[in-house]
């Protein structure tokens, strides 16, 4: 980690190498709505090597500075959480807030998909919830107190959270996670479509795949309804959008809320969406707003999940 902030220190203090206007440029490969840049006079021969060096160098430092910036928080082995299992719902987005966290700090973990229906998986735990994570036997639970002590246990002399970050984190689970909801389970198409991919992921039989997708798709298209009466929502997408564009104007300019890196705010926007990002509901909220281009700058800080297959699990 101390490498990792020296090198932050340093792309900060040869930021001045690097104009917006270029970054912007060097990006518009990857975004794809860059402005062509305005003609310029062709070099003589005498300076055309040099300025084929400056971009290289350009170039070459730049990609080094963002690939900095965005690289995973990756913790000393001392500081690993050991025997890490995650009892979830592929798309529950309280799980997937736990599950960011523990990606984005290439924490180990496994995962145990829990039926919806029948939640045979957690018989043994007093709390009937998910998210539940083990941790060495000990079990966490709620997403939010989970983040908290891991985040404690991995950062002792750390203030879990500043200000802006405890604001925006509890918006996270006190309003955008509520206009999730009436959204992903909208239509009786987009609820079966978002279940079809939970009977997918989980380690159901046949039966049970049958159960979850239809059964599971019709509960939550009327509990769907019933949040939407709860939370006085009467546009499903006008909420979603809103909701984006709130916290892209949080962003103010900055890659990040954190700034230069994501924090636990970030990381809780970042999952609590992650699990309609490609569903028709995830698809119209990036087309509508501005918020895909911090999606994908999380997507590529947060990098490949850190979950165990199940193939590789020693007991």
């Amino acid at each position: 980690m101390r490498s990792l902030r020296a090198a932050r220190t340093l792309l900060a203090s040869r930021s001045s190498l690097l104009s917006s206007r270029a970054l912007h440029a060097a990006a518009a490969g990857r975004w794809g709505n860059a402005p062509p840049p305005p003609p310029t006079p062709c070099p003589g021969p005498s300076s055309r090597a040099g300025i084929a060096g400056a971009v290289s160098f350009s170039l070459t430092f730049a990609t080094v500075a963002v690939a900095e910036v965005q690289a995973k928080e990756r913790l000393p082995t001392d500081l690993l959480p050991r025997n890490v299992v995650l009892y979830q719902y592929q798309a529950c987005p309280f799980c997937n807030k736990v599950r960011a966290f523990l990606d984005y700090h290439d924490i180990p973990y496994k995962v145990v998909e829990v039926n919806p229906l029948s939640k045979k998986e957690i018989k043994w735990s007093e709390y009937k919830k998910v998210p539940i994570l083990t941790v060495d036997g000990e079990h966490l639970v709620d997403s939010t107190d989970i983040i908290n002590i891991l985040q404690h246990r991995i950062s002792p002399d750390d203030e879990v959270t500043n200000e802006e970050e405890t604001k925006w984190r509890k918006w996270v689970d006190e309003h955008l996670v509520h206009v999730l909801s009436p959204n992903i389970y909208r239509t009786t198409s987009e609820a079966l479509e978002s279940f079809d991919y939970i009977a997918k992921t989980g380690n159901f039989s046949y039966t049970e795949r049958f159960a979850v997708k239809y059964a599971g798709a019709a509960a939550m298209y009327f509990v769907a309804k019933k949040l939407k009466k709860k939370y006085n929502i009467t546009d499903e997408r006008a909420s979603l959008y809103d909701a984006a564009n709130t916290w892209t104007e949080a962003l103010n300019g900055r890659n990040f809320l954190g700034g230069s890196k994501p924090n636990l705010a970030d990381l809780a926007a970042f999952g609590v969406l992650r699990p309609i990002r490609y569903l028709q509901s995830g698809k119209d909220m990036v087309e509508h707003t501005q918020i895909g281009e911090w999606y994908q700058r999380m997507e590529d800080a947060v990098g490949e999940p850190s979950r165990i297959p199940e193939g590789q699990y020693q007991e």
